[in-house]
């Protein structure tokens, strides 16, 4: 009833743990049975191990949140040495986040995971590209077009390619991302935001904007599913804002081939197992007998 397919990898339903949010899955366990799961995208993981940035990370907002937290992370040889054997033994899908400052940080990323028995690359293009003074490699789309193109040429993995709605066109983005062989599409990352301490005059971020995501930013994050769903022919994961199983029933219809969850788990460590009863008895109340038939039909 609810297994979806995405690019050759069955999913026990279409409910992701969304990267940066689970940790490595293990930080839930307490709460529920995570292998119940869809899939659980890592942490975002870097070539070399980041402690993240200084000073406030999180901080919260009205109806989301935003964060600063900068990648933090143990590299990539660390996490395929501990967390990826942890996360296997979850039961459930293992999507691997990828971040990187420059094409080579990707690449010699990608080498890595090749050998590896992750399910799915999860190539986050929000990333500054400090080569380039900084600009995020999701902003441009012949940017964009470069490193998925060369990253889809040396990975043997469903390379799944994460984009930020700060793009300059988020529909042209996905298609030159299709173009350069992306095999499917996750959205939206978070929106670029300020937020200002009045008592000290200051940014509260050291890094001065930060990312915001929560139940603020669903109906962008809706309308950019919407729109690059019906611009491409390859899957796409909804995420953004979403709380709960109406929420994931509307990124699906919107055009959503499965959906990740990340906000909420801070605030409802529940929310996963809850969405998934959820959308099941939405489906059964309304006769469907299987996920699939609701995905753009809007």
């Amino acid at each position: 009833m609810l297994k979806v397919n995405i690019n050759g990898v069955e999913f026990k339903n279409p409910v992701i743990a969304a990267s940066g949010t689970f940790g490595f899955g293990e930080e839930y366990k307490d709460f529920y049975d995570v292998g119940i799961l869809g899939g659980i995208s890592s942490k975002g993981l870097t070539i070399n191990p980041k402690d993240g940035n200084e000073g406030i990370r999180v901080y919260e907002t009205s109806s989301g949140m935003m964060n600063s937290v900068g990648l933090q992370n143990p590299g990539i040889d660390h996490f395929i040495e501990h967390e990826l054997k942890n996360m296997k033994k979850l039961n459930t899908n293992v999507i691997a986040n990828i971040g990187g400052g420059c094409m080579e940080d990707y690449e010699e990323a990608i080498i890595n995971l090749n050998n590896t028995d992750i399910d799915m690359i999860e190539l986050n293009i929000s990333c500054p590209n400090v080569k380039s003074g900084g600009m995020a490699f999701g902003i441009k789309s012949e940017v964009a077009y470069d490193v998925v193109s060369k990253i889809k040429s040396i990975t043997n993995k469903p390379l799944m390619v994460k984009l930020s709605p700060n793009a300059e066109n988020i529909v042209e983005m996905a298609v030159k991302c299709r173009e350069a062989g992306a095999d499917s599409l996750s959205l939206i990352n978070t929106l670029k935001g300020f937020a200002i301490d009045i008592n000290k005059r200051k940014a509260v971020f050291n890094n001065t904007y930060a990312g915001l995501s929560g139940p603020a930013i669903k109906p962008i994050a809706l309308r950019m599913v919407h729109e690059v769903s019906k611009a491409v022919d390859i899957p796409v994961v909804g995420l953004g804002g979403i709380s709960n199983w109406q929420d994931a029933i509307e990124f699906m219809m919107a055009g959503a081939s499965a959906i990740q969850i990340g906000t909420v788990n801070f605030t409802n460590p529940m929310a996963g197992k809850e969405i998934i009863e959820g959308m099941e008895n939405f489906l059964i109340k309304e006769g469907i007998k299987d996920i699939n038939e609701i995905i753009g039909i809007v």
